[in-house]
């Protein structure tokens, strides 16, 4: 039988808890400015993987991967407890390679912009 939706509206929800979660509750100083940019979730709803993105460089990132780790089981049971559902979905957090890559590609078009450009004419002084 087909689940429809279910599984995306699952993942949105879990998504909303998280953010919030990872604003209020969780205090590791490891976990740095992030953003949960989706949650996919498994259409048995057992494995949910949460995808995000953090500010700073590799050592930073590598930092927030493991803090995300430790967080992971007391994020696993406040989401249990808020959300309504038979098994909660385990929580498998990986970095959000495509953001990266959409700044890299805006990055490529503006300097294809710029060379398309003619240069500018040169200025006349008085």
């Amino acid at each position: 039988m087909a689940q429809g939706n279910r599984p995306d509206r699952v993942g949105e929800e879990i998504r909303h808890a998280i953010a919030e979660l990872l604003a209020r509750e969780v205090h590791d100083p490891g976990i740095g400015f992030i953003t949960i940019t989706r949650v996919q979730v498994t259409p048995d709803l057992q494995q949910a993987r949460v995808f995000y993105t953090a500010l700073g460089d590799d050592k930073s990132r590598a930092n927030t991967a493991r803090a995300l780790g430790r967080a992971a089981t007391f994020l696993r049971r406040q989401i249990g407890s808020r959300l309504r559902l038979k098994r909660t979905p385990e929580l498998l957090f990986q970095y959000d390679e495509s953001i990266a890559g959409q700044d890299r590609i805006e990055q490529l078009l503006n300097e294809l912009k710029t060379a398309d450009r003619p240069p500018d004419p040169p200025e006349e002084h008085e």
